[in-house]
């Protein structure tokens, strides 16, 4: 009997060794108004979950901004998720290879990484006041710029700089609001979450150059950025003077012509935490995950 009760107890410790090894996965998406959860979705090629959180595997956690699910993901050790290349470096997160293809500018540029989206904006169509729209429009004409490009691409976002785009200072005289005091006129930038570190280095650093405008940054998420411009929102208390969308603008978001275009390409990266062994990922994988078919990372390959 006490030989049968040794080997039960042996039994029972394995099993419970066992149980203690395996890492229940825990899932981080970001919220429905979320281009980079748009992006996310229909790249994996699991559309439904676009729009509707319960396609989500049970117990999906929710979070309404960039810097939200790096943090999460940083205190978790069983966490995934997914950022803007954009802010890869500073999250201090580990970021994973796509289809086995290193998630980076340079293979963003030549195709091989597949994971990307545009940053896009739209502008208002009616302005509270002709200040605002002259600054808004020089605003749009210094992101081509060499300067303008320059400063996307320090902030990580991916875009060519051509020997034959204009600088600043050829260009500065077709819009002189440049020339005024604009220090009394505030100019409100907001949407998509991803872009809100460029568009904040480049608001601060055209403002200097444009009468010292001043600089109102809400970034709420890429739904905001037409709803708040051209939709629902322009006129209220949250209005925006320019709006960034991390995905394209859908066919509900049909922004006056002229008013909308493209700024730069990123990219999203799946992260995990740093004590995650697990260095590639694929479409497939992925789905399996957010659905709730692989529970575990003992079944991550």
């Amino acid at each position: 009997m006490k030989k049968v009760l040794l080997i039960l107890c042996l039994l029972l410790s394995i099993v419970f060794v066992g149980c203690s090894n395996v890492e229940t996965i825990k899932v981080y998406t970001r919220d429905t108004t979320s281009g980079t959860r748009d992006c996310f979705f229909s790249t994996i090629g699991f559309e439904e979950a676009v729009s509707d959180p319960n396609a989500l595997v049970e117990g999906a956690m929710e979070t309404e901004n960039n810097d939200g699910m790096i943090n999460y993901i940083k205190n978790d050790k069983n966490g995934i998720g997914y950022i803007s290349l954009a802010t890869l470096e500073s999250s201090q997160l580990k970021g994973l290879n796509y289809e086995g293809v290193t998630p980076s500018t340079e293979n963003v540029l030549n195709g091989t990484y597949k994971f990307k989206r545009n940053f896009n904006f739209i502008i208002r169509e009616n302005y509270k006041s002709e200040k605002e729209e002259q600054i808004v429009k020089a605003f749009i004409a210094y992101l081509s710029t060499k300067e303008g490009k320059a400063t996307i691409k320090s902030k990580d976002g991916i875009i060519d700089i051509l020997s034959t785009d204009p600088t600043w200072e050829s260009i500065k005289e077709s819009y002189p609001i440049y020339k005024e005091d604009n220090s009394s006129i505030t100019i409100k930038f907001g949407g998509s979450t991803s872009v809100m570190k460029m568009v904040k280095a480049l608001a601060e650093e055209f403002s200097a150059k444009c009468g010292n405008f001043v600089v109102e940054q809400n970034h709420t998420g890429s739904g905001d950025a037409y709803k708040r411009t051209q939709g629902t929102e322009k006129d209220g208390a949250n209005y925006l003077s320019i709006g960034f969308a991390s995905r394209e603008f859908k066919s509900t978001e049909n922004g006056a012509e002229g008013t909308f275009g493209k700024m730069c390409i990123d990219a999203v990266v799946v992260v995990v935490n740093p004590e995650n062994k697990i260095t590639n990922i694929t479409a497939s994988t992925l789905k399996s995950i957010y659905d709730g078919s692989i529970t575990s990372w003992n079944d991550v390959k």
